[in-house]
């Protein structure tokens, strides 16, 4: 898997919790709050399943 396709996803999820949390009347801080978190827990879970493992000289 590429880092790109989680990168698409984490966008499509993050627009939808946010546009849910608009709909819910939040207070757009904290809307902008869990859109810092959403994006840094994707940014970590993409790098983790897409690295590459390092090889034994």
């Amino acid at each position: 898997m590429s880092f790109a396709i989680y990168l698409a996803g984490a966008v499509i999820l993050i627009g939808g919790l946010v546009y849910g949390a608009v709909l819910m009347q939040a207070p757009p801080q904290w809307i902008a709050v869990g859109v810092f978190v959403a994006v840094g827990l994707s940014i970590l879970a993409g790098v983790r399943v897409t690295r590459q493992k390092d090889t034994a000289n």
